[in-house]
């Protein structure tokens, strides 16, 4: 579950629902709102792009998906990005040359909790690989990285069970698909729990290079959103009650 960096510019028309800033919170404001006070601010664009939120995901989960990322923005440790050995890329294996390479490569990749450790096999992936999960869409390796980058220093006492992997073959497309138990608290001052089961789906090219690594977990987006916003005490009473 990666968040995505801060939109771009406004579009000239705005939309029915829009995330402002109020007393330093974001807050939901409607469009007449937004005639009223005039233009919006121009966000930072980060380098390499914009991630957004899924453009299939509903308004609620785009919300507060630029939400988190702000708060986790707020909140990180200023520090620059790691260098290519500190990333993997000195560690990558050589070249696959099946589907049974690639397995294995994550197999290890896995084994190092990729997910939660930042520590993957970048190699494996062509540079506009697609990344997709419930909440977000985004091309692009090296924006994977910088999303990796940012959550990894929020995860406290993090596992990462692999129940399965196998592989596949659909319409002409070789792929591999790895089941997974993902538990975490998250270094926020409420230390929330994110406890998520699901499955990556790796679709390969001609030259067993991954081009689009798909997520989808057993909750929906709203619910793995909402797991951040609610301390794991108040969680263990509701499932409690």
């Amino acid at each position: 579950m990666a968040p995505s960096p801060a939109a771009g510019p406004p579009p000239a028309r705005p939309s029915s629902s829009h995330l402002w800033r109020a007393g330093g919170v974001l807050q939901p404001i409607s469009r007449s709102q937004v005639l009223l006070q005039g233009p919006r601010r121009r966000h930072r664009r980060l380098p390499g792009g914009v991630v957004r939120a899924a453009p299939e995901a509903p308004p609620v989960v785009r919300a507060a998906v630029s939400a988190v990322t702000e708060l986790l923005r707020a909140l990180s440790p200023n520090k620059t990005p790691r260098d290519a050995a500190e990333q993997g890329e000195a560690k990558d294996p050589p070249p696959c040359g099946s589907v049974e390479d690639v397995l294995a490569v994550l197999r290890d990749d896995y084994r190092r909790a990729y997910f939660l450790t930042g520590d993957f096999s970048r190699g494996i992936y062509t540079e506009d690989c697609l990344f997709e999960d419930p909440t977000i869409k985004f091309r692009g390796l090296s924006r994977y990285s910088q999303n990796l980058d940012l959550l990894v220093p929020f995860f406290n006492s993090p596992s990462l069970e692999l129940e399965s992997i196998e592989k596949g073959l659909r319409v002409e497309t070789k792929f591999v698909k790895a089941t997974w138990k993902l538990r975490t608290y998250l270094r926020l001052p409420w230390r929330p729990l994110i406890a998520i089961r699901g499955n990556t789906t790796y679709d390969l090219n001609e030259d067993y290079k991954v081009v689009r690594h798909s997520e989808s977990w057993d909750v929906s987006a709203l619910e793995a959103i909402g797991q951040i916003f609610v301390s794991a005490r108040e969680q263990r009473k509701g499932s409690r009650g």
